[in-house]
């Protein structure tokens, strides 16, 4: 009976776990948000204000603990995957990618290159869209809010929420937002 009560409940506690997100070929996370496309941002940039969404370029790469844990902990929270399902058009690029990119400008370059342009250094890197974007130009300059690395829920889900609400173009910078809205939650 002694060995039996900690086997059960390892197997429990498994089961209970959320299911990890699917990887693809390419070895990154395809949660069902994500949009497959041809990775031309002005053809982006169109589909997603044809959808009322803002366009969001993730870049991630092979192996990376970091993209592991937003796609395990972070992105599946009820709050966050309601916002990136209903809001968001999630681009995924790989950082060491060979598929070509279409920036805004019309250059041309596979992935891994249009990190480098983009000047893309961490994986996670998640670089918001404007709902318009003027007349060419590249996306890092175009970008109105660029998040390099991995955050937890609390501060991912008022980054979501900040940007959608155009806090960029406000006074309040997103660190006293962030301030603001955690001296509220403990309020």
């Amino acid at each position: 009976m002694r060995r039996i009560l900690p086997l059960f409940a390892a197997i429990l506690m498994m089961a209970t776990q959320a299911p990890a997100v699917e990887l693809g070929e390419d070895g990154l996370h395809k949660p069902e948000w994500l949009h497959t496309t041809f990775k031309d941002m002005r053809e982006d940039l169109a589909e997603a204000e044809s959808q009322g969404k803002r366009l969001l370029i993730m870049y991630e790469q092979r192996g990376c603990i970091y993209c592991t844990k937003m796609h395990e902990e972070i992105f599946p929270d009820p709050e966050i995957d309601a916002l990136l399902k209903d809001r968001y058009f999630v681009v995924q690029m790989n950082l060491f990618g060979d598929e070509e990119v279409t920036d805004f400008d019309g250059t041309t370059l596979p992935e891994k290159d249009m990190a480098v342009r983009w000047g893309v250094l961490f994986t996670p890197t998640l670089m918001f869209m404007p709902d318009r974007m003027p007349e060419g130009g590249k996306a890092s300059e175009a970008a109105v809010v660029t998040m390099p690395g991995a955050f937890g829920k609390f501060t991912t889900k008022a980054l979501l929420t900040w940007v959608l609400d155009k806090g960029y173009e406000g006074d309040e910078h997103f660190q006293k937002y962030l301030a603001r809205i955690v001296a509220a939650e403990k309020g």
